[in-house]
C-alpha cells in the first residue's frame, strides 16, 4: 500500500479509561489481535498481518473517551500552523513518537477534534478493504459555514454536496475531481431538533463489517449501546454504536 497524501485519513485510535477492556471489546467485535510496538504508547490492532487502529489508556480522566481520525502530512508543524491560521485550535503536540512519526491534535472552528500524523517508520493503515478495517470518517458539526472553508483551506480539499441528502458534503484531495469516487472525508450538519445541545461537534469514525445487523448484535452482547440504525444508506447498511466505555463509532457493511 502506498503512503498517504496530505489530508487523507491514515490512522485512527481510541482513548479509553481501560485499554485492556477495550482490547477485549474490539477484539471480540472485529476479530482484532493486538501488539504493542516499542515507544508507541498504545496497542496496535491488526486484521490478519495488517495494522488497522490503535487503543490506549487515557492519561487524564478528564479527557474524552473517543475515537480520533488522523490525517497524513509530511510536516505536522507546518500543517498545525495552517490549522491555527485558519481559525482552528491546537490541542497537543506536535510530539515525536520515537521513530514512528510525529503526532499533533487539533480542533476545527466548530470544536471537532482530529489528529495530524507525520509518518516515520509507521506509515498508518495497511489494510482498508477487509471487515474490521477503517471505512470512513464524517465531521459532524453545527456550523458548516465556518467548518467548510476551514477544511478546504487547511487540507485544500475540493467539496461536493451530495444531491438529495440534506446537509451532507464530501471532500476529495487536491488535484482530484470532486465526488463519491474520490472522497476521503464527509461532513454532516447536526440537526438541532434531533441532536441534544450538549452533544459536541465530533468526527464519527466508521469500520467495515461483513454484516451490519450481526455486528450490532455482537456489540450489544459485549456491553455496547446502539445509538442509531441499522439503516440503509447510499454507501451500505450503517449503524452508530457506543462501546462499553462510551466511545462512539460506526459500522458499515459496504
Amino acid at each position: 500500500m502506498p503512503d498517504f497524501a496530505e489530508g487523507v485519513p491514515c490512522w485512527v485510535d481510541c482513548a479509553l479509561p481501560d485499554a485492556a477492556a477495550g482490547r477485549r471489546f474490539y477484539g471480540a467485535l472485529f476479530g482484532w489481535t493486538f501488539r504493542e510496538p516499542p515507544g508507541a504508547g498504545e496497542s496496535t490492532a491488526y486484521v490478519g498481518a495488517h495494522p488497522v487502529a490503535g487503543l490506549y489508556r487515557k492519561p487524564d480522566g478528564r479527557l474524552p473517551t473517543t475515537w480520533t481520525v488522523h490525517f497524513a502530512t509530511p510536516d505536522a508543524r507546518r500543517l498545525l500552523a495552517r490549522v491555527l491560521a485558519a481559525g482552528g485550535t491546537g490541542v497537543s503536540g506536535p510530539q515525536a513518537i520515537g521513530e514512528l512519526g510525529v503526532r499533533a491534535l487539533a480542533a476545527d472552528p466548530g470544536g471537532a477534534v482530529f489528529g495530524l500524523w507525520q509518518p516515520g517508520t509507521d506509515k498508518g493503515f495497511r489494510e482498508l478493504t477487509a471487515p474490521g478495517s477503517y471505512a470512513w470518517s464524517e465531521v459532524r458539526t453545527r456550523d458548516s459555514a465556518a467548518v467548510d472553508p476551514f477544511y478546504e483551506h487547511v487540507f485544500r480539499y475540493v467539496g461536493y454536496d451530495v444531491p438529495g441528502v440534506s446537509g451532507e458534503r464530501l471532500w476529495s484531495p487536491e488535484g482530484s475531481g470532486p465526488g463519491v469516487d474520490t472522497a476521503v472525508l464527509g461532513r454532516a450538519v447536526l440537526d438541532a431538533a434531533e441532536v441534544p445541545a450538549e452533544l459536541p461537534a465530533h468526527v464519527l469514525v466508521q469500520f467495515r463489517v461483513a454484516d451490519c445487523g450481526r455486528a450490532v448484535e455482537a456489540a450489544l452482547r459485549l456491553g455496547g449501546r446502539l445509538r442509531r440504525g441499522p439503516s440503509e444508506t447510499a454507501y451500505g447498511m450503517f449503524a452508530e454504536l457506543a462501546d462499553d466505555q462510551g466511545a462512539v463509532f460506526g459500522v458499515v457493511a459496504v
